[in-house]
């Protein structure tokens, strides 16, 4: 009987240390895949990071080259505006000359 007692105190003091075994090799796996998820998770921020950079970058390039054809285009008007302002200067000259010659 006292065998049988210490058999089964030592089989169960074995059984719970061998449970703990597997617990402990169930929470290091759990552990050890949280950290591949993360790892992997991170390369993906990096990745996205990369590709937005880029992103920004082209946008600016494209913004520079909007920037010199709106300049362009506005040193077009303004030189279209000048045109058109001696034209109506000589128009407006023309018309009171005329205005002139018709009140004699």
């Amino acid at each position: 009987m006292f065998f049988h007692f210490t058999f089964s105190v030592y089989h169960s003091a074995f059984s719970i240390n061998f449970m703990m075994w597997y617990v402990l090799i169930g929470l290091s796996l759990s552990l050890a895949g949280v950290a591949g998820l993360q790892f992997f998770y991170m390369i993906y921020l990096e990745r996205i990071n990369r590709e937005q950079k880029k992103r920004i970058y082209e946008l600016e390039r494209h913004s520079r080259q909007l920037s010199k054809r709106l300049s362009g285009a506005e040193q077009q008007i303004s030189q279209q505006n000048e045109i058109l302002e001696t034209m109506f200067d000589e128009v407006e000259e023309e018309e009171v000359w005329a205005d002139v010659i018709e009140d004699r």
